[in-house]
């Protein structure tokens, strides 16, 4: 009896040490990101979606571009999140090189409140000319003369802008910035600028207000935010010449230009001749070496498994949310540069 006894409680030690090693080896690993606003709804259905199939939680602050990138920069984050890339001599400070992995596009609309009209076409030279104040009517003969079955009214032009700084911001005035010299000479590009001219709105939800408020108003915001809220949007001329309205399909033909291997890329101003002119990519940013701030070279791994899911499975989430996914051609960077990610030296 005695040794059956023993036998029954070093089956029961042996169960419990399984048990507990079992324990250890399915406990959940939780990435840290943060970064832009911009793709928080398709980056939140992924993330949901991600953590059924592999059991990693990601908690993802929709907290701005420019603070995602000082959170990775700070190292308080496993990856940040932009949709405005970092500068090479920014990058070239860095002691741990940042990688960008590409993860959607997205297009800029420009939405207006001009009462009967829900077609309205503008040029590159128009738009950046209302923006710098310098056209004042809507019925000014220039813009009358490309929409001549529109009865154009006279009423004041109001354009409306982001007040806080945004990647929103960034890819307008980076378009503005190639189409027009008087932008660029006096203005420029970037998250956020001293505007010429207009009234400001805290996000999209604030520029979207001030436009439905006003009678003659016209300003910039996600095409995904216009869709959502049934709001017009312009048709704009592009490089080649035609109209294009803001869509996933012309968003994402956009990118079918000359794309580099880091994909640090501006779009804007596409040579794509069915490509909608204001249109961007979103960054993921991660460092290149995963061993930092006494992470695990299992959170490393993780983050790579992530990634790769993201550019791959992870796009059928992109289309029916407004977000044009990645171009095959993209992709296969994106695997490139995923694939050069390392952990102490090594790659994982």
């Amino acid at each position: 009896m005695t040794r059956i006894n023993n036998f029954k409680k070093a089956l029961l030690a042996t169960t419990a040490v399984a048990l507990l090693a079992s324990c250890s080896s399915t406990k959940e690993i939780e990435l840290q990101g943060a970064g832009a606003t911009f793709p928080y709804p398709l980056y939140s259905k992924m993330f949901t979606e991600y953590y059924k199939q592999a059991k990693v939680r990601i908690n993802y602050q929709s907290v701005g571009s420019g603070s995602g990138i000082r959170q990775l920069k700070n190292k308080t984050v496993d990856f940040g999140a932009s949709d405005a890339f970092i500068k090479t001599s920014d990058l070239e400070k860095m002691s741990n090189k940042i990688l960008h992995i590409p993860i959607c596009l997205g297009g800029i609309s420009l939405s207006y409140n001009l009462p009967g009209i829900t077609e309205l076409k503008l040029t590159p030279e128009i738009i950046a000319d209302i923006f710098l104040g310098k056209i004042k009517k809507w019925n000014t003969p220039a813009i009358q003369a490309i929409n001549p079955s529109v009865n154009l009214p006279d009423l004041n032009i109001l354009s409306v802008h982001r007040s806080d700084g945004s990647g929103t911001t960034f890819i307008f005035t980076d378009y503005l910035t190639k189409v027009s010299k008087s932008w660029s000479n006096s203005i420029g590009r970037g998250k956020a600028i001293t505007w010429p001219d207009g009234v400001g709105g805290k996000g999209n939800a604030g520029v979207a207000a001030s436009i439905a408020q006003t009678p003659g108003a016209i300003g910039y915001i996600t095409s995904i935010y216009a869709t959502q809220n049934k709001m017009p949007v312009a048709s704009i001329k592009n490089k080649r010449g035609n109209f294009i309205k803001p869509s996933v399909e012309s968003v994402s033909k956009a990118a079918n230009t000359t794309i580099p291997a880091d994909t640090r890329a501006s779009i804007t101003n596409t040579e794509a001749s069915d490509g909608y002119p204001i249109s961007g990519f979103t960054w993921i940013l991660a460092f290149e070496d995963q061993n930092f701030n006494n992470r695990t070279k299992e959170q490393a791994l993780e983050t790579k498994k992530m990634l790769s899911w993201m550019i791959t499975q992870g796009q059928q989430y992109a289309s029916p949310l407004q977000y044009a996914p990645l171009p095959d051609s993209v992709v296969s960077k994106a695997k490139t540069i995923i694939n050069s990610l390392t952990y102490s030296g090594q790659v994982l």
